[in-house]
């Protein structure tokens, strides 16, 4: 799913996968993808591994279905913010459905229960994601795991200093929103991937993928570091019985799912009270389960829950969460309005041309100073569409705009730089990528990325 900037192993662990020439790959080398003359040939974005292909299928048809459910509950949202019927939008948004939780702190609305609650399921699912990827992913083989990585980094790093380039003109707590830029949102791309890009290399879908899991990583970081106030160490600590007890009872077989449910409502409820963003208990709950079953071969707890729970993420939580979070009023002069706060073209600026320059730049220059060859299958304007589709940044920058600005004016102002920055980084990808599709049904009509 990553790629080597050194050697190309996975040309021999997966001969002919994603490579249309056949088996012997191109003039000269050999399987493994060394010249005649025995000098290795260094090599970007290898094909997927056979042991990778049918995960990587799942997750891809399950998040391209999740996408195109979040961009129906985004649509959805606007649509019911600016209609006649915008005040009782609002209205269910601060709805409080347990005002009898205030001495736990959960007397929240429901647009907090679906950031804080059901959010935790989607972490749930990236952690147990991390954890595969570290295991027995790409991310295990630190050669393989340095390209995603760094492009990762760059694609976090430059949004957030175009962001603050832009925004500290603004002044008062704008530099708060410096993170908003940095996250992708995974589902959407992918969505629109699949609609633009059906016979493109099923590299750059695996690229972007682990890509999307580093970025993952990196944003439950910031969140955790950056943006948790009221920190309380006692709760936090008395979250890590939970969390053991749920990895002892991970491990046995039989029904006990629902112990499992309780210590996980317990470590999110303990993570809650820490002042730690509750969703960070997903992650770690995830990181918890095997991945590899007892004898080391078969497929651990962590394949089982992530197939129960993916789709209860991609399907259920992370809609709902976009029909409360996506909710802005586009009139009246709000548009006007937003576009005059310098966060506004910050969060658009550091999500569209900040994700070009981080992660294009990154690989080019990664290819430059190992003096790695890009796969012959693949063009430099596909990594430009790739990196633009990175742009799109949806569920975890609406997350963190509320955890910077909370819904003021400001926290309005940044879902519609989210949105809009988001819009304009699909559409521009889905034009080079389009036209690269077109390419490249043309030369393998055969094929399907």
């Amino acid at each position: 799913m990553a790629t080597d900037p050194q050697y190309d192993e996975a040309r021999g662990e997966d001969s002919g996968s994603g490579d249309p020439r056949g088996e012997e790959g191109p003039r000269g080398e050999d399987e493994r993808g060394e010249n005649q003359q025995g000098s290795p040939e260094r090599r970007l974005f290898a094909p997927t591994p056979d042991t990778e292909k049918r995960t990587l299928a799942d997750i891809l048809r399950t998040e391209t279905v999740g996408g195109v459910l979040v961009l129906v509950a985004a649509v959805l949202a606007l649509a019911w913010a600016n209609s006649p019927w915008g005040e009782s939008y609002a209205t269910a948004a601060e709805f409080v459905p347990w005002p009898g939780g205030e001495f736990l702190g959960l007397d929240l609305n429901l647009s907090h229960w679906a950031s804080d609650g059901l959010l935790a399921i989607f972490f749930f699912v990236v952690g147990l994601e991390l954890k595969r990827e570290f295991v027995v992913g790409e991310l295990r083989n630190p050669r393989r795991a340095v390209l995603p990585v760094v492009a990762a980094v760059a694609g976090m790093v430059v949004p957030a200093l175009i962001f603050v380039g832009i925004a500290s003109t603004a002044g008062g707590d704008a530099l708060s929103g410096w993170a908003v830029p940095t996250a992708t949102d995974i589902a959407f791309a992918l969505a629109v991937l699949a609609i633009v890009g059906k016979h493109l290399p099923s590299t750059l879908r695996a690229f972007l993928l682990t890509l999307a899991v580093v970025d993952d990583l990196l944003a439950i970081t910031v969140i955790a570091v950056f943006y948790t106030d009221d920190f309380h160490p006692l709760p936090l600590l008395g979250a890590v019985l939970p969390l053991v007890a749920f990895a002892l009872l991970v491990r046995l077989r039989g029904p006990w799912w629902p112990v499992l449910l309780v210590l996980g409502v317990v470590a999110w409820l303990l993570v809650h009270e820490s002042g730690v963003h509750a969703t960070i208990a997903g992650v770690l709950l995830g990181f918890t389960v095997p991945v590899l079953g007892k004898d080391g071969g078969e497929p651990g707890p962590a394949e089982h829950l992530e197939h129960r729970w993916r789709p209860v993420s991609a399907g259920f939580a992370v809609p709902l969460f976009a029909l409360f979070a996506a909710g802005v009023s586009l009139g009246g002069g709000g548009v006007a309005a937003a576009f005059s706060d310098p966060v506004v073209p910050g969060v658009m600026a550091g999500l569209v041309l900040g994700k070009l320059v981080g992660i294009f730049g990154a690989t080019f220059l990664m290819a430059k100073f190992t003096r790695a060859q890009l796969d012959a299958n693949l063009s430099w304007w596909d990594l430009v569409g790739l990196s633009l589709l990175a742009g799109i940044g949806f569920t975890v920058s609406l997350l963190i705009g509320e955890l910077a600005f909370g819904a003021g004016e400001r926290g309005e102002h940044v879902k519609v730089a989210v949105l809009f920055g988001s819009l304009l980084a699909a559409l521009l990808a889905s034009v080079v990528l389009g036209v690269r599709n077109r390419a490249y049904r043309r030369t393998h009509p055969a094929s399907d990325g």
